[in-house]
């Protein structure tokens, strides 16, 4: 399997994780079965702003299943950016994610 399918079967893990809450992301879905999950993680982080599920995966403690933390495993960096994986990270520190020994 190559990285980037691991790295998308590793997304259809977080959309999973959020289902057995109760939150259906439904544009993450639609999003990673048009593009992959490596396209799919470029685009948001290239949003200004995080997206609305990030804020619903850390109300369901669940942030360790997101895209961000998913997108900051040491295997998947190579699919990605510096600027790419600062700003995941940025948005994981703001919501105190390394705080929490993750």
């Amino acid at each position: 399997m190559s990285l980037e399918a691991e790295f998308t079967q590793a997304l259809e893990g977080t959309i999973e994780a959020a289902k057995a809450r109760g939150y259906i992301p439904t544009h993450f879905i639609q999003m990673l079965s048009e593009h992959g999950g490596k396209e799919t993680a470029k685009r948001l982080l290239a949003k200004p702003e995080p997206q609305t599920g990030l804020f619903e995966l850390w109300r369901l403690d669940l942030l360790k299943e997101s895209m961000e933390a998913v997108v900051l495993q040491e295997k998947f960096h190579p699919l990605f950016t510096e600027e790419e994986l600062a700003e995941a990270h940025w948005r994981l520190e703001a919501l105190d994610y390394f705080e929490k020994g993750n």
